[in-house]
């Protein structure tokens, strides 16, 4: 079998290709939250405790000098980023929980038990009682 062929069977497998779109689609949906994440969840967030905006939070390491730009230590971006990751952690759950109830089979109702020994025996009696 040719080195190609091998590839093309490889990259045509649906779990590749179901892979792929997972990336491409995740991808698109990161962008999506970092926007919903730095846009309407931080400002409010930051204005509630007291105007900070977390995206410009960081600690100076060495000023700037001359053209050297200074070094900073921005830890308000990786706030952001935690959020970020929390809520995208948070909508996958969601969504798989929301997956996981559609992909179990509807479940049947339960027959009635049998009834028991007894229960079979009185009935008989009953029924010859009301024969007579």
């Amino acid at each position: 079998m040719s080195l190609t062929k091998e590839f093309k069977e490889f990259a045509m497998r649906g779990n590749v290709v179901d892979l792929a779109v997972g990336v491409i689609i995740g991808t698109a949906f990161g962008k999506i939250v970092s926007s919903l994440v730095a846009d309407v969840i931080m400002p409010p967030l930051g204005l509630l405790i007291g105007g900070v905006n977390f995206s410009h939070l960081a600690v100076t390491l060495k000023q700037a000098s001359g053209t050297a730009a200074a070094i900073t230590l921005n830890y308000g971006l990786f706030v952001q980023a935690i959020v970020d990751f929390l809520i995208i952690a948070f909508t996958i759950f969601l969504a798989i929980k929301g997956l996981n109830k559609l992909a179990q089979p509807a479940k049947e109702p339960a027959a009635p038990p049998k009834p028991s020994n007894e229960e079979v025996l009185l009935a008989e009696i009953r029924d010859l009682l009301k024969k007579k």
